[in-house]
């Protein structure tokens, strides 16, 4: 493959200008060729996936980006938590109930975070990445970086292609591989990724219904409860200990009621024996929030308080909460 790759090179014509292969990438290539082989991918799915790419710059300029700090959590909120996106999630909970409230049932999993999560990864469906996902992890994987984990990440993205979920050509994510209406990396992807239509395909990228299935069977297998929510915004009482404030610190409702923490309209907490932890995903001085179990399996989903208080603040306004 090497070698038919140099002479197609050298044959061109003259006034065609092409860049120079990058040969270390080409024998990189070969390797995870190798080592695919290795691992029951077939050659026709080497040749489909993997035939003509080469390292994508872009990529490697948006990995090297370090995550905004500068933005506030209210900023944050502000923009995510927005009435455009309250108002598509509630049309679209009504639009898709019936296979959401299935979806719901066989998880254990309430419909209204389903949509939220959706929402917020890719508006609905609308945003999903348009970078081809081999190519990208290729990218990754031989920049050096996080090349261990990256390279994995390929070996299962080619993995999924050899069991014929989509197409090559199809296989279509964001710069970091993250894939379809769910943003699942492929290792998310072959734990998570649910056939809920049955037709032999487990379609993240254009079913709804693996969609949904898929968001609710990863939300279940990371420790879903849905007898309960997510949490709520509390007040705090004036001299509240901040280092309380804390995952590590869990405490049942009652303990923080006998604390002073109250509902924002300053009534009671809710009576019920649930472990609670209190956190400021602003800072001191910010809003407070009484997290539970399921704001916490949320975060398996995506390490940011931003992120898994936004979904729990969607998921109340989508049901007019």
């Amino acid at each position: 493959m090497l070698k038919s790759i140099l002479v197609i090179a050298a044959v061109l014509l003259p006034t065609q200008v092409m860049a120079a292969p990058d040969m270390k990438f080409l024998e990189w290539l070969e390797g995870v060729r190798t080592e695919a082989r290795a691992n029951g991918i077939s050659d026709s799915i080497l040749e489909r996936s993997l035939t003509g790419i080469e390292p994508i710059p872009r990529i490697i300029e948006l990995d090297r980006i370090q995550p905004e700090s500068t933005i506030t959590f209210t900023q944050y909120i502000k923009q995510i938590v927005n009435g455009t996106r309250e108002k598509i999630g509630r049309e679209k909970l009504e639009e898709h109930r019936e296979i959401l409230e299935q979806v719901g049932q066989k998880f254990g999993v309430q419909p209204r975070f389903i949509v939220a999560l959706w929402g917020i990864e890719t508006n609905f469906g609308q945003f999903t990445g348009g970078f081809p996902v081999v190519s990208a992890l290729a990218t990754l994987a031989y920049d050096g970086r996080r090349s261990a984990y990256f390279r994995g990440e390929l070996m299962k993205a080619l993995q999924i292609l050899e069991e014929g979920h989509i197409a090559p050509e199809d296989m279509k994510g964001s710069w970091a591989g993250a894939m379809g209406q769910s943003q699942f990396m492929p290792s998310s992807f072959l734990v998570y990724a649910h056939d809920h239509n049955g037709d032999g395909a487990k379609d993240i990228w254009n079913t709804l219904a693996d969609v949904f299935a898929s968001a609710a069977n990863y939300l279940k297998g990371v420790g879903w409860n849905d007898d309960l929510t997510w949490g709520r915004e509390v007040r705090l009482p004036a001299g509240f200990d901040i280092s309380l404030a804390s995952l590590d610190v869990v405490k049942l409702i009652d303990d923080w009621q006998q604390l002073g923490i109250r509902r924002t309209d300053g009534t009671d907490l809710p009576s019920r024996d649930i472990p609670a932890s209190i956190i400021l995903p602003g800072g001191p001085g910010q809003p407070a929030f009484m997290i539970y179990g399921n704001y916490r399996a949320t975060l398996r989903w995506n390490r940011s308080h931003y992120f898994a208080t936004a979904v729990g603040l969607l998921s109340d306004r989508i049901a007019y909460r």
